[in-house]
């Protein structure tokens, strides 16, 4: 895991889940810091286990998860939906598709948005951006 980046006061929490570092720092590239002036600026807690995932929710500092549904051995769609079945409130999540035809498999996550691999920034920003406002 990697540690949050510095933090501004009232910044966006956000945890970025892959087991790819280069997926993440994608992710992370492609959002910056502040992708839109209706939302506070981020900070990313990047993490590469499902089981991160879950200790950074248990400990109530995620505010939005993007979670890698290619990621191996947990996917991100499954911890989606256990994120919707065992949290509450759930914060806002976004699942990252290695193809666009797998939008019917997030839906039953239950995430809120997807974006496609690889990161488009304009639609990765956009569809993030959306589930926050």
């Amino acid at each position: 895991m990697t540690e949050p980046r510095a933090q501004a006061p009232g910044a966006l929490r956000v945890v970025v889940y892959s087991d790819d570092a280069d997926t993440r720092a994608q992710v992370i590239g492609a959002l910056g810091n502040h992708p839109d002036p209706r939302i506070p600026e981020l900070s990313f807690i990047e993490v590469a286990t499902g089981p991160m995932v879950f200790a950074q929710l248990d400990a109530g500092v995620v505010d939005a998860v993007i979670l890698d549904g290619e990621a191996s051995p947990t996917g991100g769609m499954g911890i989606a939906k256990q994120m919707r079945d065992e949290i509450d409130p759930c914060p806002p999540v976004l699942v990252l598709l290695g193809r666009a035809d797998d939008r019917w498999l997030a839906d039953w996550s239950r995430a809120d948005a997807t974006a496609t691999l690889p990161v488009d920034p304009i639609a990765l920003g956009t569809a993030f951006v959306e589930i926050l406002v």
